[in-house]
């Protein structure tokens, strides 16, 4: 997801992943930033898959309501 305002100086970007763990969770991975640069990263454990993919639809909707656009990479 980004959300680039030229006129507002702002370049961000937010990625989410979820990722399995070693002892058979899953976690939402959170990285964000100023586009061009290294960011920032939080790693969420959750009990499965399926509830990391419910917390990260949650917080895909919250960030498209402040204006980021999604971008899906392949």
């Amino acid at each position: 997801m980004s959300r680039v305002k030229p006129e507002l100086n702002e370049w961000r970007f937010y990625r989410l992943e979820v990722w399995p763990d070693l002892f058979g969770r899953a976690l939402l991975v959170r990285h964000w930033g100023r586009i061009g640069t290294q960011g920032r990263m939080r790693l969420d454990p959750h009990a499965d898959a399926g509830a990391a993919v419910k917390a990260l639809a949650i917080i895909a909707r919250s960030k498209t309501r402040r204006g980021y656009g999604v971008r899906l990479v392949g």
